[in-house]
């Protein structure tokens, strides 16, 4: 099974949830860093609106965290049919480096009032999805792993041919030896219990 662009695009997206996070806590107003949270401490004649670019920080948040729900819902709701034995498995470090840059810039003067660093690191994240796209890495998502799915490189005995074979896999817990149902998505199997 391969990841259609759009399907791939907000799995993309939603690996990108933390960072809008990230930026939203730089946008918040210079002059209320230090003032009381509103409501505590007897204070409700606060000010609401707290980020220098309200629109660019709440759209960030609200796209990134639907397509961070919408791949947790799909990751969920994929049918694994085929049934395969596990003969061994290893966790793989998962390759972060492709979303530890991104994190890296925010920290470098990126921000929502910058609009020619704003484009560039747009035309940048841009590049990367169809990198990770087209290299069959989309999967390779850090978020997941917050989530409690790992990587595997596994020895695997996939249906009735007895065919041995080493693949990528991911699964949700730990994968012991031993019978597994699977789906292979663009070169990774997803594994559940059978």
């Amino acid at each position: 099974m391969q990841f259609r662009m759009w399907s791939a695009g907000v799995l993309f997206l939603g690996s990108y949830a933390p960072l809008a996070f990230v930026l939203a806590a730089q946008d918040i107003k210079k002059s209320l860093w230090g003032e009381p949270i509103c409501g505590w401490g007897g204070q409700f004649d606060c000010e609401l609106q707290i980020f220098e670019h309200p629109w660019a920080s709440l759209a960030a948040i609200v796209v990134t965290s639907v397509a961070l729900w919408l791949t947790m819902y799909s990751m969920k709701a994929v049918r694994m049919k085929t049934e395969a034995e596990v003969l061994s498995a290893k966790p793989v470090p998962n390759d972060l480096i492709n979303y530890v840059f991104p994190y890296v810039v925010s920290f470098m003067g990126l921000s929502y009032g910058d609009p020619q660093k704003l484009a560039g690191f747009f035309v940048f994240l841009v590049l990367l999805f169809l990198i990770t796209y087209r290299s069959g890495q989309i999967l390779m998502n850090p978020v997941l792993i917050a989530f409690g799915w790992r990587l595997y490189e596994v020895d695997v005995i996939v249906g009735g041919n007895k065919v041995r074979k080493t693949v990528r896999a991911l699964k949700q817990g730990k994968l012991l030896p031993g019978k597994q149902l699977i789906e292979d998505v663009q070169e990774v199997y997803l594994m559940g219990d059978p």
